[in-house]
Order: C-alpha cells, then structure tokens, then sequence
C-alpha cells in the first residue's frame, strides 16, 4: 500500500508539476486581467499540492516527524509571504511571488531530502531573508535618486569584493578564494556585489554621452572582473562580463558592442587558456579536463560530473522517487549540483520543467524592463534578468556536461544563505520596478483623459460661440 501510494505521489507530482509550468506561459497570452488571475490562482494550488505530495513521498520512506514539522512550517511562511507581499503592494507582480515561492520550497525539499540536519536552520534564515527583503520595494520608492549613486555602487562592491583578502576573514574552496567567514556565517561577497555592479552600471550608463564615456565605464567595470580573476572565482568574471555587455547592447542599441564583446571574452578565453593556464587557471584546467573527458579522471576532477550524469540517466523521464535515489553519490549535491538529484528523484521532465519555469521568471523580468520608461530602472531590472538567467544556464550547464562545471549555484534551490539572499534582493528590486511601471501607465492613462475632456471643453465652448454668432 505504501509503495502504491509513492508511485502515484510520483506521478501527480509530474503532472501539477506541467500544470504549474504551463500556467506559467499561459499568464503571458491570457487577453484579459480575469484570465491572468486564474493562471495565477491556478499556479498557487500546485503549488502547494507540489509540497504536500513531496513531503508524502519523504514521509514514507523516513517516517521520521521532522518531515512533518518542516512541512507545516514551510506552508506558513509561504501562506503568509503571498498574503503580506500583495496586500502591502496590490499592484506587484503575481507571477514572480509565486515562483519564488514555488523554486524556493523545491529548495527547502531537496535539501531536508539530502542533508536534514541542515534543513531547519536554512529554513530559519532564508525565511528571515524572504521578509526582510520585502521592504525593499518600499524602501526603494522613497529613494528617489538612485541614479545618482554611481561612486557610492562602485567603492562598496569593489571593497566588499576584497574583503576575501583580509586574512582570518578569507576562505579558500574548491580552488578559489571567494568566500569570508562571520562567525557561524559564511558567505561568498560575490552574490551581494553582483547586485551592486549592476547598479553601478547602471547608473554610469544613464549618464553616458559619448564613447570615451563608454570606455572609461568599461575600464571600471573591468576592475571589479580582475578583483575575481584573482579569486579564481571565474564563474562570477562569466557571469559579470555577460550581464556588461549585455547592458551596454540594451543602452545603446548597437550589435556591435554585443558583437565585440563575445569576441573580446572568446580572445580572452584563449590567452587565458594558452599563456595562464598553469597559474590563473591551473584549477579551471582541472574542471575542462573533466568536462571533456570525465572517464580519464574518473577518480578525480571527473568523479563529480560523472556520477552526476549517473544520477541524472538512473531517474530517467519519471525518476525515482523523492527518497529513492541515491544521490549522495554526487559530492556537493546540495548546493552546486543540486539538479542532478532533482532529476534522479523526479524526474527528467520535472527537471525540464524546471527549466522552463525560470525561463517564464526571465521573461517577466525582461518584459518588465523593456516597458519601463525610466532608463536607470530598465537598465537596472534587465541586467538583473540577465544575471538570474544566466546563472541557471551556467548551473544546470555544468550538471549536465554542456559546459565545465563553474561553481555558481541555482537560484532559489541551492543549499546556501548568501546565494538565497542576494536573488531575493533582486527579485524584491524587480517587484519595484514592476509596481513603477504599473504607476506610470496608470499616469498616462490620467493624462489622455485628461487631454480628451480638455479637448471636448474646448469643442463644447467652440460650439456655443457659433450658437451665439
């Protein structure tokens, strides 16, 4: 009976799974706000049907009542966000809240599934965190010139950025040197800083005029790349140089500079490769050696990626099972390669979907920037799209041997505080972008209303004077 009841946990899972995702696509085609609402309706009960049937799954293969007690305390966090966020901010965007919500329990569940004795306190802070940054769209709305505070984004994140060479402070893992240690927290500054570079280039390109401008913000952006080349932190140089490049295309409209700057990062990869390779990129080496060929290192640089492909082909389309995989086996599943045991347990498709899901995050945060009229806070949310995208691409990327492996996390699911927190802040940071631009359509609806009755005024009054002729 118990064996019954987890095949079809299994199976329904998959299917609201599918759902969700396809409520996902659909609240972007819907005609009517009515419609909107019941995707987004729709999309709150998988959710939580998701959750329950996940926790049934761990349940009975542990019996253990922690399952129970982390389930009721998810349910109430989530319960509570959704109902706090949109009554302090009505106009915000439903689609976003729930599938932060939705990746952030996935999270929650994959890692009481891999490591329960870490699941509480992760729980506790993200939690913490989640409240917290629901401030900020407020805060931001009082904070009127943003725009202006180019010196003030580029110092902090460039010291903050050092702060990984202050020793006793500093932690080297897994070859880069990316990491500082406050007491029982550690936290890698790279996820906080990736907010501040934005804003910062943001900023300097709204002041941009002419391309000495151009190049002045480049040499600038490229001091806070070097500061990470010498972290051997180069998922993060990756990851910044994308979302650079990617913001001067949309400022300034022009392939070339889009164009160029693939062809810049392809030469520099190349000297890198050639002339550094055994200092700079000695530990890089180590991850494309075992991109390429995992089997000749299989029981070193490779074993990761192999048992993670391992994991990956034994849950098949379905997968086995939350709680009847072993995924274990991956070493740092929990964090970096928590995808691997996601499809072990359940599922390609559900990985797939996944997948799609933030594909569907990306496109909100996309359309939100494209609509917004100010520049500071188009440029602002689309490189926080961009950087959001791009992270998932360069974790499930490495997971599943597309790319080398680079160490950065998957948003929202990963095991770690540092990464929760700092997509929670861009996520809030969008949420306010999203409730300017709902104002200022709203404003020029004022306007043309405005324009039309002074119009028919004017008719009516042209009116009555010929009457009077």
């Amino acid at each position: 009976m118990v064996h019954i009841i987890g095949v079809i946990s299994k199976y329904l899972i998959l299917f609201f799974m599918a759902f969700y995702t396809i409520k996902c696509f659909s609240y972007f085609t819907a005609r009517t706000k009515g419609r909107r609402e019941d995707n987004l309706n729709v999309q709150v009960v998988c959710i939580f049907l998701i959750h329950f049937l996940c926790h049934v799954c761990l349940f009975l293969n542990t019996r253990d009542r922690l399952v129970v007690g982390i389930f009721i305390i998810e349910v109430a966090v989530a319960v509570l966000y959704l109902i706090l966020f949109h009554a302090a901010y009505p106009d915000a965007s439903r689609l976003i809240t729930n599938n932060v919500i939705f990746l952030m329990l996935i999270g929650f569940t994959m890692l009481l599934r891999l490591n329960p004795s870490t699941v509480l306190r992760h729980l506790v802070l993200c939690s913490g965190a989640l409240f917290l940054t629901s401030f900020l769209p407020w805060l931001m709305g009082r904070m009127k010139r943003m725009d202006r505070w180019t010196a003030f984004y580029g110092i902090t994140g460039f010291l903050a950025l050092a702060t990984v060479f202050i020793p006793g402070i500093g932690i080297s893992k897994y070859g880069a040197r990316n990491w500082i240690a406050l007491g029982p927290i550690s936290l890698q500054p790279m996820e906080f800083v990736k907010i501040l570079f934005i804003l910062f280039i943001a900023s300097g390109l709204v002041k941009l005029r002419t391309l000495g401008g151009l190049v002045l913000n480049a040499l600038e952006a490229a001091a806070f790349m070097m500061i990470l080349v010498a972290e051997s932190d180069f998922g993060a140089v990756v990851l910044f140089y994308l979302c650079y490049i990617m913001m001067v295309y949309l400022a300034t409209s022009r392939p070339i500079f889009l164009i160029g700057g693939l062809l810049l990062a392809v030469g520099a990869g190349v000297l890198g490769f050639t002339v550094f390779r055994e200092t700079l990129f000695s530990h890089v080496m180590v991850r494309v050696t075992a991109w390429r060929d995992p089997e000749s290192v299989a029981t070193t640089g490779g074993y990761q990626i192999m048992q993670s492909l391992f994991a990956i082909g034994s849950g098949g389309m379905a997968g086995t099972g939350l709680g009847n995989g072993n995924p274990a086996s991956v070493p740092v599943v929990e964090s970096d390669f928590i995808f691997a045991a996601i499809c072990e347990e359940m599922g390609v498709i559900f990985g797939l979907a996944l997948i799609l899901v933030y594909v569907s995050s990306f496109l909100a945060m996309a359309n939100i920037a494209m609509k917004c009229r100010k520049p500071f806070y188009k440029y602002m949310t689309f490189g926080m799209a961009v950087v959001y995208i791009f992270q998932v691409f360069l974790n499930i990327g490495g997971t599943v041997k597309f790319i080398p492996s680079t160490g950065v996390t998957l948003p929202l699911v990963s095991y770690g505080f540092s990464s929760v927190f700092s997509t929670l802040i861009m996520f809030s940071m969008v949420q306010f972008t999203y409730i300017f631009v709902v104002k200022e359509a709203e404003d020029i609806e004022k306007q043309k209303e405005e324009i039309l009755e002074r119009t028919g005024e004017s008719g009516a009054a042209g009116v009555s004077e010929v009457g009077r002729g």
